[in-house]
């Protein structure tokens, strides 16, 4: 098949790369401009556009379709398909109908589970034990279109969003290959989304940071691992602010935001505890809770939070 590609995280680039290696031929990448990134700034190319430059591919980075200029471009190339991954675009109609297959869309959920921007974050901070990626054909909704291939995994109970993140884009590339090998053959009946049954999802931001200890240690655990590796949750130890980047949870007990151990570091929760295991304090490195407890006094019955 004739593909364009569109897509711009490093979420999209085993997928690009996937394909790139198949029978297939990647014609085109669609993908964000360069952005500024960094504190001071520096325009940074998209992981797509670094990819595709690598492997020959020509690149676009339209600012809007709203004037018709890309559409020319993929009409230029005449599509069979276009494969969309984390584009962060939407896409006009007219797009959507421009190649034969259409548009299909590679989403980090089980549709109709957590349609939109962050969904595998959202399985993390819910504590779900199943996930994996749905290949979709696009509409005009968002992530509203026909069911054409699902993979799934386990979630594991200490896994974070990043992690679970680098493995669904791996899945991601694998799904495409055979999904476009079964339409090809005509092996593939589009289910359509059950709508009573769909979730949505918001951008993630700082809101979300602050750990309430007075919550469940499951729910604090979720979101520690669930916000990682950003924006990264955030308690306070002696008045002064601490990323939390890894916790385990324990079946001790106490007064909810109370140090119970420091050698291993645990604080209680609202039901059980959590070990703290790596944190951050504000101006620093990562490092062990160990290492940070050598240098700060902290002790057994001392509040956080």
């Amino acid at each position: 098949m004739k593909i364009i590609y569109m897509g711009t995280p490093d979420f999209a680039v085993p997928a690009l790369k996937a394909l790139a290696n198949s029978e297939h031929e990647v014609c085109a990448v669609f993908t964000q401009p360069d952005k500024p990134r960094g504190r001071k700034m520096i325009m940074t190319p998209p992981d797509v556009k670094v990819c595709a430059e690598k492997l020959n591919i020509p690149v676009y980075q339209p600012e809007t379709f709203k004037d018709g200029k890309p559409l020319e471009i993929i009409n230029k190339y005449n599509p069979d398909v276009i494969v969309v991954a984390a584009y962060g675009k939407i896409l006009p109609k007219s797009v959507l109908d421009s190649a034969k297959y259409g548009c299909i869309n590679l989403h980090g959920s089980l549709l109709p589970k957590y349609r939109g921007a962050s969904p595998i974050q959202q399985s993390v901070l819910n504590g779900d034990r199943e996930t994996g990626v749905t290949a979709m054909q696009m509409d005009v909704g968002l992530d509203t279109g026909d069911i054409l291939k699902v993979v799934k995994t386990e979630i594991g109970v200490n896994e974070t969003s990043g992690e679970l993140f680098d493995r669904l884009s791996l899945m991601g590339g694998e799904l495409i290959l055979d999904t476009l090998s079964a339409l090809e053959k005509g092996e593939i009946t589009p289910i359509k989304q059950d709508e009573s049954l769909a979730t949505h999802t918001s951008k993630i931001d700082k809101s979300l940071c602050p750990i309430d200890f007075t919550k469940p240690a499951f729910e604090v655990h979720n979101k520690i691992r669930g916000l990682n590796p950003w924006p990264i949750a955030t308690t306070e130890i002696n008045g002064k602010k601490i990323k939390v980047h890894s916790s385990l949870l324990c079946e001790k007990s106490g007064k909810a935001g109370t140090v119970i151990s420091t050698k291993p570091l645990i604080v209680a929760c609202g039901e059980k505890s959590v070990e703290l295991c790596e944190i951050q304090p504000e101006g620093k490195k990562k490092m062990t809770a160990e290492a940070f407890l050598a240098g700060h006094r902290l002790s057994v019955g001392d509040v956080i939070g």
